[in-house]
């Protein structure tokens, strides 16, 4: 959009999508860079839901990353600035509906010191929809049968399955490896990328991707991921966030109650 086309649109006070991800490994056969998928939901959100989504921040915390070639993970305090900044502009044009779709769960926390921050300072409240935690158990039932216990992990699904469905041409089915054994540390096996495991239990710990395994799969088996399966999950997760939105138009993120006018506040 040009600024005057943006500028035309003010009065209509339209939600704000911050769409982030992250550019990092998804395991050997799918393309670095998660902030792609989330690109696509993010755009078919604002399609439906009549929603401008910002340009996309495609980096991310993802330091346990940091040991792969080719990532770029920022560190948590520039997350967290850059993050700020990104909101606080359209705050600053009185444009206080803006709704965050997250792509990478190694966000999450970074995202929850930020807005709460806003919160605080600015009195709006952001809410943010951590996309790849949002599929219902019921979902993964239906899609995965008996497998749907394995299905998931970093390198496997649902990432998996929605890159062969928006990214088909970028997948590299033919570099497939066995996940192998997961690595130790202190003498302990790794339990995903931050902790050991220690008479049962998890003990945290600063866990890189390359201590747990090399083959970038850290849990879940990707065998089973399709095309189809990440179509019914996009589906779900445009569904969903569409509804939140329609939901949020109708609501003062000041006050967190209902507009009593129906007008965007």
């Amino acid at each position: 959009m040009t600024f005057r086309e943006f500028e035309a649109i003010l009065p209509e006070k339209p939600v704000i999508i911050i769409a982030l991800g992250s550019q990092e490994e998804q395991g050997p056969t799918c393309p670095m860079g998660d902030y792609q998928l989330t690109e696509v939901v993010a755009d078919r959100v604002a399609a439906e839901a009549g929603a401008i989504v910002a340009p996309i921040m495609p980096f991310g915390y993802a330091d346990y990353f940091r040991t792969v070639p080719g990532g770029i993970a920022l560190r948590a305090e520039t997350f967290c600035a850059v993050l700020e900044d990104m909101i606080v502009n359209f705050l600053d044009h009185d444009l206080n509906r803006i709704v965050i779709l997250n792509g990478h769960s190694g966000n999450a926390p970074l995202i929850d010191v930020t807005t709460r921050l806003i919160k605080r300072d600015r009195s709006v409240m952001v809410p943010a929809i951590h996309l790849w935690r949002s599929i219902p158990d019921t979902l993964m039932a239906s899609l995965y049968g008996d497998a749907a216990g394995r299905a998931k992990g970093h390198g496997a699904d649902p990432l998996t399955s929605v890159a062969m469905h928006v990214l088909p041409e970028k997948m590299r089915p033919d570099l497939a490896e066995d996940p192998g054994t997961f690595g130790t540390l202190l003498g302990l096996p790794t339990s995903g990328l931050a902790a050991v495991k220690f008479e049962g239990v998890d003990i945290a710990l600063p866990v890189d991707v390359t201590d747990r395994t090399s083959s970038g799969i850290t849990g879940g088996d990707p065998t089973v991921a399709s095309a189809d399966k990440g179509a019914a999950i996009v589906d779900h997760l445009v569904g969903l966030s569409v509804a939140f939105i329609r939901h949020l138009q109708g609501v003062d993120p000041r006050t967190g109650t209902k507009s009593t006018t129906g007008e965007p506040t």
